[in-house]
């Protein structure tokens, strides 16, 4: 699926607007990002670490969460903001593979410029999906 410039410009903006919130005392290294459900309704999370290192989450995932414990279930569209542009770890693309393998995935830089363009199934081939689970499919 391929968003409206329009619509992935606003879940751009809202990944690098909530990046200021990041508490990355740690890695010095603060991420935004914001998903689109298929309601329409958009989810903005930040990454937030511990100093118990495996206590942390992404913001991909702390966005994912925040839409699923209000009830969404499918996954339109994500939009990471880093630094760099850099892309969501293998953690958060098995948890966005859960929602949305076809799901577009916008990385981008600190101004907004889109640095990758791709799918979750293209962050994450050959994902293990509900349907590897016996009795699900």
């Amino acid at each position: 699926m391929r968003l409206e410039n329009e619509t992935r410009d606003k879940l751009i903006e809202m990944a690098k607007y909530v990046r200021q919130w990041a508490y990355a005392p740690y890695s010095k290294y603060p991420v935004g990002a914001a998903v689109l459900m298929a309601s329409g309704k958009m989810y903005d999370g930040v990454n937030i670490e511990n100093a118990a290192y495996p206590d942390g989450i992404c913001a991909e995932r702390t966005a994912i969460f925040k839409a699923i414990s209000e009830g969404e279930r499918e996954l339109l569209a994500v939009a990471v903001v880093t630094e760099n542009g850099g892309s969501p770890c293998g953690s958060c693309r098995q948890v966005l593979s859960e929602f949305g393998l076809g799901a577009d995935v916008y990385i981008c830089n600190t101004q907004g410029e889109i640095v990758m363009e791709t799918t979750v199934s293209g962050l994450l081939p050959g994902a293990f999906t509900p349907q590897h689970l016996p009795g699900l499919h």
